[in-house]
């Protein structure tokens, strides 16, 4: 007998899925009892939307489909924060939700809850299949969909009846394949003479398109376009501290071309304000409704808005590339490189510095053979991205969205075995899925999570000490809780730090312990690093 579980794991394993992040529930068992006979790993989690947030990470290390699998009702509902988030970071994650049996549909069945309409809005394609048999080809269908256009999430909700059935030898789909979508010969001499034609053009990428999803490729595209490549992926935008003074830049370009990334608040919505009024745009998005988008905030100033998947057509961009524009190339990595700040800074209080704390991580990245950097958080975390620089690297992304950084390093050391994994950030941070310190221990997958402790919510402390003054500071305080002694008693390694002249050796004990890590360090809450755009 083949289940429909069976069908649905074959299927998952047929696509070269090996690892799934899951926490259990009754409703999806049958599908646990598959993975041991198909071989696939479950990594089990504490919590619905660790599991979730670890499939996000996966995918953007690996280039597959994220796979998450959790339960009906309250478990369903648990997951659906971090689906917003993999939609914004346009990562391809496929949802697995157990679901009460079809043929109990309105009678109350045990966690009855119509997921559909309730994860429809953060997701590409969210359906619940209606026969067992369908298992197989509804699932490359999601996976396929994940992959295509604009990448990002989806959601399959699993009736309990159906996952129990009887397919007999069932329907397995040949392949789960992407479907293509790459700009024609044509378009792609159209953007490389416009931008031959521009005295300062600029290229914008999305968030799918940054150097980790898309290695060796961004600088050849650079090189071959003669355009500066930017990409952006923090809903600062415009003051994005990793992207130092970029507004000072953007605002004298006279030709913009936007490679997956969306027109809309990061980018001052395109407005006037913030780029030259005859700046001339140009957008190759996958998306009708980012299109759509696009031609509603730039209006007249969209030359051309091409339906293409920008993945699929790097390499005819850089075949039908032109180059040139070097001084102007020089000028734009200079603004983008400039930081206001250094790590022999110093604050009245003595404490460690957030440029302190960063400076002594990437002496470690910097001995590391291959490695990933975690970035999360507020103010913290934008230091992080603005210090630190890794071979490969996952931020909590566009959705403006904290708290998933340890999932996130989990799911990064599954992806990167042989690399070493630092996790940077904040003490508001860390507490969202603490529990998952004993995931990571019980697992055997191990990393570096380094905590910028200033206690509190930085972010929004410093909104209130701009917007209301000192006299009017509430709700964003946090203790001095020792986050490392609670490591410890969850199996991870733990060290505290006050001083900076401890933090090196610190370091060096993490890494050595060869187990997950928690470094908690007292720092100076200092707001983030700006630009010009500030």
């Amino acid at each position: 007998m083949m289940r429909g579980a069976d069908l649905l794991v074959k299927t998952l394993a047929s696509a070269g899925i090996t690892r799934i992040f899951a926490l259990s529930g009754n409703q999806i068992m049958p599908i646990f009892d598959a993975c041991f006979d198909a071989g696939i790993d479950i990594v089990h989690t504490r919590h619905e939307a660790a599991a979730v947030f670890m499939a996000e990470a996966y995918a953007q290390l690996t280039g597959t489909v994220g796979v998450a699998l959790v339960t009906a009702g309250a478990g369903a509902a648990n997951a659906l924060g971090p689906l917003f988030t993999c939609s914004e970071s346009e990562t391809p994650v496929l949802l697995l939700t157990g679901d009460s049996p079809i043929g109990q549909d309105g009678r109350g069945a045990f966690q009855e809850l119509d997921q559909v309409p309730m994860t429809a809005p953060v997701t590409k394609l969210s359906f619940r299949p209606t026969r067992a048999a369908d298992f197989g080809v509804e699932t490359a269908r999601a996976m396929r969909v994940a992959l295509s256009g604009r990448s990002g999430p989806v959601h399959m909700a699993l009736p309990f009846d159906l996952v129990e059935a009887d397919v007999g030898d069932g329907d397995m789909p040949r392949a789960v394949t992407k479907e293509p979508m790459a700009l024609s010969v044509p378009d792609a001499a159209a953007i490389a003479a416009a931008i031959a034609g521009a005295a300062r053009p600029v290229i914008i990428c999305g968030p799918a398109m940054n150097a980790t999803r898309t290695p060796d490729r961004l600088a050849a595209l650079e090189v071959a376009m003669g355009a500066p490549v930017i990409v952006m992926q923090s809903p600062r935008g415009l003051k994005d501290p990793a992207l130092g003074d970029i507004g000072k830049a953007l605002g004298q370009a006279d030709l913009v071309v936007c490679l997956g990334k969306r027109i809309d608040f990061t980018l001052g919505f395109g407005s006037a304000a913030v780029f030259d009024a005859d700046c001339r745009w140009m957008v190759v998005q996958a998306s009708m409704a980012e299109r759509d988008r696009a031609h509603r905030n730039l209006g007249n100033r969209l030359s051309a808005c091409l339906a293409a998947d920008p993945r699929d057509s790097l390499g005819v961009l850089i075949e039908a590339g032109q180059g040139g524009h070097d001084q102007w190339r020089t000028e734009v990595a200079a603004h983008v490189q400039r930081r206001g700040f250094s790590a022999t800074d110093t604050v009245p209080s003595g404490r460690i510095t957030p440029a302190q704390l960063c400076a002594a991580v990437q002496r470690q990245i910097d001995r590391a053979a291959h490695s990933v950097m975690i970035c999360d958080g507020g103010e913290f975390g934008q230091w992080a991205q603005a210090a630190t620089r890794a071979d490969r690297r996952v931020v909590n992304g566009m959705s403006g969205a904290i708290g998933g950084g340890l999932c996130y390093a989990l799911g990064a050391r599954a992806a990167a075995p042989d690399a070493a994994i630092f996790a940077l950030m904040g003490d508001g941070t860390v507490g969202f899925h603490f529990a998952e310190f004993e995931t990571a221990a019980r697992a055997g997958l191990p990393f570096v999570a380094v905590i910028g402790n200033d206690q509190r919510w930085n972010a929004e402390h410093q909104i209130q000490l701009r917007d209301y003054g000192p006299e009017r500071l509430i709700g964003c305080g946090l203790s001095g809780a020792r986050y490392d002694l609670a490591a410890r008693g969850l199996g991870a390694h733990g060290e505290y730090v006050t001083s900076l002249d401890e933090l090196d050796a610190a370091l060096d004990r993490a890494v050595q312990s060869g187990k997950p890590a928690c470094v908690n360090v007292l720092i100076e809450g200092l707001p983030a690093p700006s630009g010009s755009a500030h």
